[in-house]
């Protein structure tokens, strides 16, 4: 009975021994809707430890039965942080886990201290820039995704009090936000607001310009870009009208007339001439008798 004891406690202290520690320091680092896993590393002299991250969301635990759910992108990976943005894609409680592999032996799961919720994620202001181009304010702002909608605030500097505001939900390019007056300057700031999550950025830093004589670069090329559709539309119909010519000329050729056909004196004239001729031919019929006729037809 006591060797049997000693077998089973040594075996016990063996099995032990074959688990990895646990990964230690678990967190989320969440910034602008962009969500990441992070933990440190397990040491092993002379292997290489791997890393498996699974996650259960609040459909899992109420009606999955608490069922786990790996995520591809982090299996058996060797780096100790793991994108999960596109796993958390509910606005609910999400709970992650951990765990070491060296192919031989494993850890336990280390689980996250508490939920996540992406509703917390940091938002920061849009990175921006104004631009005066002649009397146009222009603002270019940071594309930071299609979650991302920009409240836009601009006022002339020194009436704080009539601030006008625009909204911008995709950036695609540069924004024109007013027209200017020449002398005074013209302020910009925005946020970032998610939908999704229902909340906002707080504001950039305002930055101010002022209006650039001369003619507005904008302008000229919003101009230039209509002229240079006009001509292509342009273009396009007098290829349209020549191809239908070259079509028509193919299919239905004009035939041309002789110029033995062509009549160079006027009608009256040709119509008096045949009457003479007619006339005339009159005038030298002469009737042959039967004989002569024989006769001229015999020689």
């Amino acid at each position: 009975f006591i060797y049997l004891l000693s077998f089973f406690l040594l075996l016990g202290i063996l099995g032990e021994d074959a688990l990895l520690p646990q990964p230690q320091n678990i967190s989320i680092l969440s910034t602008n809707m962009k969500h990441f896993l992070t933990w440190s590393p397990v040491i092993v002299q002379g292997e290489t430890v791997r890393y498996s991250v699974e996650f259960q969301g609040e459909y899992e635990r109420e009606y999955a039965n608490e069922s786990w759910i790996p995520i591809c992108e982090c299996s058996l990976i060797t780096a100790t942080v793991c994108n999960i943005t596109e796993d958390i894609s509910a606005t609910v409680a999400y709970n992650l886990r951990v765990r070491a592999d060296t192919g031989a032996r494993r850890s336990e799961w280390g689980t996250l201290k508490g939920f996540f919720n992406r509703i917390t994620t940091s938002l920061t202001p849009p990175l921006m820039k104004v631009i005066a181009d002649g009397y146009h304010l222009l603002v270019e702002l940071e594309d930071m995704g299609p979650a991302f909608q920009f409240r836009v605030l601009y006022w002339k500097k020194g009436q704080a009090s009539r601030i006008q505001q625009k909204v911008v939900k995709e950036v695609s390019s540069v924004v024109h936000l007013d027209t200017m007056e020449a002398g005074p300057d013209y302020c910009v700031k925005a946020q970032t607001y998610v939908e999704a999550i229902n909340r906002s950025s707080s504001f950039s830093q305002p930055q101010c310009v002022r209006a650039q004589g001369g003619r507005s670069v904008w302008l000229v090329t919003a101009l230039i870009s209509s002229a240079g559709f006009v001509v292509a539309a342009l273009t396009l119909t007098f290829l349209t009208w020549n191809t239908s010519k070259i079509f028509h000329f193919s299919s239905c050729p004009i035939a041309v007339q002789p110029e033995t056909l062509k009549i160079s004196e006027p009608p009256t004239h040709l119509i008096l001439c045949g009457s003479e001729e007619a006339e005339q031919c009159d005038l030298m019929v002469r009737v042959m008798p039967s004989e002569e006729v024989l006769r001229l037809w015999i020689q």
